[in-house]
């Protein structure tokens, strides 16, 4: 039997009933509130200042933390991925109950007298208060009498987190309004994501209609029958959504399409426009000017006046690349337009655009998106990820065949160990080089199906940690993806773009599993929301490497990886309208930014958000709506559908832009000479994945970089220049 055979842990079990997940729920509530009580009632810093330590308050608290993140994870998870939807309901109910404990416990003074006499008592205060920009490194850890950064930053964002929540407020109607606002919050966000989860709307085109749009993907959509006879239904899930936007030829199909899809999720508005209000009161009501202000503090920028110039600076350089990049694919839809006789009137719209930036891609380049797909065929492109992961950063991956799973599983029943038929599982390991020990699980639920989560994440559900003993539990972490289903006649096929997506959402997951902190909040992805992104956006760069396109590239019939010159065309691609790509970026960043940081909350109570959306998507992406063709600012509803802003991105989207500037200065000083080169692969393992949140994050990137990092290779890569 192999040496992978038997895992010293076994795999998290997904045996979850609507009744066992609600109860489980309560009773991490239970055990936790118990413990506070009990650390409440036995240590009296009032009586004995120094009884309040590192060791009596807070490692009771991170080892309890440590141990409900193994069930609490899991619990939450039912409602992304669970085909039952009484499973589904009882993980959103789980959700709420969890939620609202935790705003309990981060509301409790007595908690927080403790916390702040070990902050006080430890010293960390005054050193803080001597330098308030300095990173909390070693040597302030020690200084504090802390065994280590790590348990030093746990203190210090413990501390902050209880004044975050409302414990700087007088007891009184202002705590209690500000802890009522925090409930809400949570319900609107759980509410918001269960809509966009159970979001199962379409349209029914007829045949011609579609004309245009690949058999594959016709193949796949449901039938008509009495009034819809002949008719195809399309949904609005990505693999029904962006093949038709990119290939129907039909423009009034794109646009009722588009509109549509703006508009599928219409009940989320109000919850919206409800949830920037309450931030914006509860910012207020901590003293903060506004919600944007209270977010970024404890992010790498800081500021929102370093966001907002980013963001500026950023629109300024691409401006005038988005103009001219719209006016040669408006060229190229004039064209297109005479040749088939269809009417044109001057404009550029945003239905327009994933089709003619393929058409552009086709026509000027000579690429065909899906005869590159035909080269990456799901199964053969996740293990030849695999492959590189395994040699960049020492990794072994090894698929558990439902023998394995039977054998390691705490129950002997192999499907107790997933969620749902479709998952593939692997044990993950260090190779011999590493010194061959236990990694942790990666989970892959790769296709659509009802109820289930609609993009593509990576979702952790189980941390790890060391344990009180001084053993480590292993992670396990999920990719839960949407691409679209085999047929009878072809596998699952990726185009580039969906393989770069894969490869990203990996790089989550491979960040998960190479966590090494002692505590579970620090661990794997657990970063500040500017720099999550961008250990996987760094991993992007891989796709677009001549090298490993072929490494990963088998065509589905022949086997035959893809040839050197459509390697060349793919890769000369890499920058095609890119300038309108970061412009819609730029588009979320402003958006979220404008909603969270007015004036005056009168200013938000009037402000018309769907408006707001709009006009700006206009404004900087240089593409027409509706508007145009007289329909008001309000046609559509984007914000409804952007489970970001609700879910944990608020004020910090700009993280997906402003990441890019650390994932490309990464991988230009580091990679770009020799993407495959093992001692860096594996240095940037230990040195920046391993780490998670367990430190400052611009001190890892320091110690990576050698240097603090600079915003020149991404412009240089944009073609921008400095």
């Amino acid at each position: 039997m192999s040496k992978y055979a038997n895992p010293p842990q076994s795999p998290p079990l997904f045996v979850g009933t609507k009744e066992s997940i609600v109860d489980d729920a309560k009773a991490l509530c239970d055990k936790t509130r118990s413990l506070l009580d009990k650390l409440v009632a036995e240590i009296k810093p009032s009586e004995e200042p120094k009884a309040a330590t590192f060791d009596t308050v807070l490692r009771p608290q991170t080892e309890d933390e440590n141990t409900a993140a193994l069930s609490a994870r899991i619990l939450g998870f039912y409602q992304y991925v669970s085909g039952d939807a009484a499973l589904r309901d009882a993980s959103t109910e789980a959700e709420k109950i969890m939620d609202e404990f935790s705003i309990e416990c981060n509301m409790r003074e007595d908690v927080f007298h403790l916390v702040d006499a070990v902050y006080q008592n430890s010293g960390l205060g005054i050193s803080k208060e001597k330098d308030k920009d300095r990173l909390i490194d070693e040597a302030t850890a020690k200084s504090a009498g802390l065994d280590t950064t790590e348990s030093a930053l746990l203190l210090e964002r413990e501390r902050k987190s209880y004044i975050k929540n409302g414990l700087g407020l007088s007891a009184g109607e202002q705590r209690d309004r500000f802890k009522e606002i925090k409930k809400r919050l949570s319900q609107i966000s759980i509410a918001f994501q269960k809509n966009l989860n159970e979001e199962n709307g379409g349209i029914w085109f007829t045949k011609e209609e579609l004309d245009g749009v690949p058999e594959d993907v016709l193949d796949t959509l449901e039938k008509g029958k009495s009034e819809n006879e002949g008719k195809l239904r399309l949904s609005f899930k990505y693999p029904d959504l962006f093949p038709t936007l990119k290939f129907a030829k039909n423009p009034e199909t794109r646009k009722k399409l588009f509109i549509d899809n703006e508009n599928k999720c219409n009940q989320n508005v109000p919850l919206f426009k409800e949830a920037i209000l309450l931030r914006d009161e509860a910012a207020r009501l901590l003293g903060y000017p506004d919600h944007a202000t209270f977010r970024i503090e404890d992010k790498m920028a800081k500021t929102p006046k370093t966001v907002l110039d980013f963001l500026g600076d950023l629109k300024a350089r691409l401006a005038a690349g988005g103009v001219k990049e719209i006016a040669h694919l408006l060229e190229l839809k004039k064209k297109d337009h005479e040749e088939r006789g269809v009417p044109f009137d001057n404009n550029y719209y945003l239905w327009d655009h994933r089709f003619y930036d393929r058409l552009m891609v086709e026509k000027e380049y000579s690429i065909d998106e899906n005869a590159i797909a035909d080269y990456f065929p799901l199964k053969t492109t996740v293990g030849g990820m695999l492959k590189i992961f395994e040699e960049l950063f020492g990794f072994t991956f090894v698929e558990l065949t439902t023998e394995d799973r039977q054998r390691i599983s705490s129950t002997g029943k192999a499907e107790d160990i997933s969620w749902h038929e479709d998952v593939i599982i692997f044990s993950v390991w260090d190779d011999a080089g590493e010194g061959d020990g236990f990694v942790g699980y990666l989970y892959l639920d790769l296709h659509p199906r009802p109820g289930k989560y609609g993009h593509a994440a990576n979702f952790n559900l189980q941390p790890g940690f060391l344990k009180a003993d001084g053993t480590r539990h292993y992670p396990a972490t999920a990719l839960v993806c949407n691409f679209s289903k085999p047929t009878p006649k072809k596998p699952s096929l990726l185009k580039h773009d969906e393989v770069v997506t894969l490869f990203h959402e990996l790089g989550h997951g491979i960040h998960d599993l190479a966590g090494r902190t002692r505590f579970a909040r620090f661990h794997g992805t657990s970063t500040v929301r500017d720099f999550v992104e961008a250990p996987s956006q760094m991993l992007e760069n891989w796709c677009w490497t001549p090298a490993t396109l072929k490494s990963l590239s088998s065509h589905y019939e022949t086997g035959s990886q893809i040839p050197d010159d459509l390697i060349a065309k793919l890769v000369a691609t890499k920058h095609v309208n890119d300038a309108l790509f970061n412009l819609r970026q730029l588009h979320f960043g402003l958006f979220d930014m404008t909603v969270h940081s007015p004036k005056l909350h009168a200013d938000l109570e009037k402000l018309d958000v769907s408006a707001v959306y709009n006009d700006l998507r206009s404004e900087i992406s240089g593409m027409k709506g509706p508007e145009v063709q007289g329909e008001p600012s309000t046609w559509g509803n984007g914000q409804a559908t952007f489970g970001h802003l609700i879910g944990g991105y608020d004020a910090g989207y700009y993280g997906y832009l402003s990441s890019q500037v650390y994932s490309t200065d990464m991988f230009y000083s580091v990679f770009k000479a020799n993407p495959m080169d093992q001692a860096e692969g594996r240095r940037y393992r230990h040195t920046v994945l391993e780490r998670g949140g367990s430190q400052d994050e611009m001190l890892t990137l320091t110690q990576f970089l050698g240097r603090k990092p600079s915003s020149e290779a991404f412009y240089k890569d944009l073609g921008l220049g400095s």
